[in-house]
């Protein structure tokens, strides 16, 4: 394994201040290395999360390809038997403390046996979005042959698989071809205003049964609050208490998410890809992807709207809310054109554009919820950003995506590796020195504007 300071000499972009950057983004991967995986935060996030490593993954893969390897084997040795990659992995060197909800209120190695949570590990017993295929793909392009020197591909495309498959068995709530999430933490928009009708059908648990460690390191103002707080922890023990089963537990929380589907699908395409490489058959994954396409397309897309709308699976309904998860099936390679084009125009559009910053609010800047630091319901983030990026390449936006680009570089620089920011002044919000955003700072600064997209 490469020490610190080989990971910084890589080769690398010759601008003064590209290198600059670039050697602040490494270094806080490397200060949140634990040695098998990468923390969020040293402070906020001490633990391993499903869709940071796969982000973390994504950027490391410019330092070293090993490292970036080993970031998703972790996380996938952590994969439950029925397929379900956690969305938390617990680091059992630190406290209980260190985080809520902690090992012994998911007790997944207890309530979850039956379901097939690995009795080696504590983990969370509900997911993220599964952003991981794309990411192992792109590990094994960054250096194809070290990837078939250790095997890794043949290692985890059958995890990955498996994964996906239980998406699209036991999360098909709806019925319709689209995976379903059962809790605001799984979409990983945690407090988005997409969730607000939904969750007030839930009673939150007491305010004395729990005590949220979030805010001893982040500011009341930019974190959910205590009531929604509260129905987050009723709707988390609800499914323990039902051993995590989903045709077990009644989900008083079931909505189809644009984001998460449009993941799951380009994480199709690059199961597909890696079947290929290895020889094997990738239709299936094909086909999975173009249907769940025509899914994403007939449930989710507001052509009034001109984005992608979260389905309620209690009413039947769309969400009347207008989020930047409804931006990011821009990222599916094969939507209708008309479509493609109806998601620039809002994505450009005075809702969705932040001159100042260059960067796509988590909310409609018009909105009625709107609220420039907290949390999921106005500022931007790297990661959302990352994906509409790729996305505006793969239909050929080019000029929108270098705008987008050099508006994270600037802005991901300027706030310290900020958690995210206020996106009319750039204003650093949450944790510093956030993992995914100097990862994919990394990826933004490292790779071909021209082959992004690809």
């Amino acid at each position: 394994m490469n020490s610190p300071l080989d990971l910084l000499d890589r080769p690398a972009p010759t601008a003064p201040a590209d290198l600059t950057l670039r050697r602040g983004a490494a270094r806080v991967l490397i200060d949140n290395w634990t040695g098998a995986s990468t923390v969020p935060s040293r402070t906020l996030y001490p633990h391993q999360w499903s869709w940071d490593s796969a982000f973390v993954a994504i950027g490391l893969r410019h330092l070293s390809v090993r490292r970036a390897q080993r970031e998703l084997e972790s996380l996938l040795a952590a994969q439950w038997a029925d397929g379900r990659v956690p969305h938390i992995v617990f680091n059992p060197a630190l406290p209980h403390d260190a985080y809520f909800p902690s090992p012994d209120f998911w007790r997944s190695s207890t309530a979850g046996r039956t379901a097939g949570a690995p009795s080696s590990v504590e983990t969370s017993g509900i997911v993220q979005p599964p952003v991981h295929a794309l990411a192992a793909w792109l590990v094994h392009r960054a250096d194809p042959a070290e990837s078939r020197r250790r095997g890794f591909l043949a290692r985890v495309r059958p995890r990955l698989a498996a994964w996906h498959d239980y998406l699209l068995g036991r999360r098909d709530l709806g019925g319709g071809g689209l995976a379903a999430v059962v809790h605001p933490w799984e979409p990983g928009m945690d407090n988005s205003p997409s969730w607000d009708r939904a969750l007030k059908r839930v009673e939150p648990s007491p305010p004395d049964t729990f005590r949220r460690a979030d805010l001893d390191h982040g500011h009341p103002a930019d974190r959910p609050t205590d009531l929604d707080y509260g129905r987050y922890v009723r709707l988390a023990t609800e499914y323990r208490e039902a051993g995590y089963d989903d045709r077990a537990v009644r989900h008083r929380f079931a909505v189809e998410d644009p984001a998460f589907n449009a993941l799951l699908i380009v994480s199709e395409l690059a199961l597909a890809a890696m079947a290929r490489e290895l020889g094997l058959p990738g239709q299936r994954h094909t086909e999975r992807a173009a249907g769940l396409t025509r899914a994403l397309v007939d449930r989710l897309w507001d052509e009034q709207a001109g984005l992608f709308r979260v389905r309620d699976l209690h009413t039947g309904a769309p969400v009347d809310e207008r989020t930047v998860s409804g931006l990011i099936p821009l990222l599916v390679p094969r939507l209708p054109e008309h479509i493609v084009r109806r998601l620039r125009t809002t994505l450009t559009g005075a809702r969705f554009s932040a001159p100042a910053t260059h960067l796509v609010p988590s909310y409609d800047l018009t909105g009625h919820a709107f609220d420039p630091t907290r949390y999921w319901r106005g500022p931007a983030w790297f990661n959302t950003a990352w994906l509409i990026e790729r996305g505006l390449r793969t239909h050929g936006f080019q000029t929108d995506a270098e705008r987008l680009r050099t508006g994270f570089l600037t802005e991901a620089g300027r706030s310290g590796f900020a958690e995210y920011v206020d996106p009319a002044t750039g204003a650093a919000c949450g944790t510093r020195h956030f993992s995914w955003t100097a990862a994919l700072t990394l990826d933004l600064l490292s790779t071909d504007p021209k082959e992004a997209g690809s």
